[in-house]
């Protein structure tokens, strides 16, 4: 009896553990779920923190870029971290006539390939602690690993945070960032 009650058990265990995975919950950016067989531009759309970014996508040109094949990893700025450049930068940037100067910025912010978190985290420890990620703009982003948590340098010094990081796209990975990544100008 007891015997029976335990296989009855570890098969309840088994079946609820595999029907947690078959339902797993996609994970939410800005409010919305984030499907992994959407690419990059078609979840970014649903995020209430990212329209500022995809706005600038948009501005640049850049939407059927990120609707590519890839793949892109694409360290996302939120809203707020647009707010936190000086007051009217993201206005002028988004001018017809800044539009070079807004893809530069942009393609900042992507790197060719499928680079999840624990990767970048791991090339830089075994790099001395620090790992050059070559962006498709042309910029270099330092990643850095402090007490679990990544951190971007870009080359005008300033840095950033991944707050959510591995959101998994058709195309590539988004890591959502704090702070715009800034080129060298």
């Amino acid at each position: 009896m007891i015997k029976t009650v335990i296989r009855i058990a570890a098969v309840a265990v088994a079946l609820s553990a595999a029907t947690g995975i078959a339902y797993a919950k996609n994970p939410t950016v800005g409010g919305a779920p984030m499907f992994a067989n959407k690419n990059i531009i078609e979840n970014a759309v649903n995020s209430k923190d990212h329209t500022t970014l995809v706005a600038a996508v948009k501005a640049a040109g850049l939407v059927d870029t990120l609707e590519g094949k890839g793949p892109f990893t694409v360290f996302a700025p939120t809203n707020e971290a647009f707010k936190k450049l000086p007051p009217g930068t993201v206005e002028t940037l988004l001018k017809p006539e800044n539009k070079a100067t807004l893809a530069k910025i942009l393609t900042c912010h992507v790197v060719a390939g499928d680079d999840m978190a624990a990767a970048i985290k791991k090339m830089s420890m075994g790099n001395g602690g620090e790992y050059d990620l070559k962006t498709v703009g042309g910029c270099t982003i330092k990643a850095t690993e402090m007490g679990g948590k990544l951190t971007l340098t870009d080359e005008a010094g300033g840095t950033a945070h991944i707050t959510i990081a591995d959101v998994k796209q058709s195309n590539g990975v988004i890591h959502v960032v704090d702070k715009v990544l800034l080129p060298k100008m």
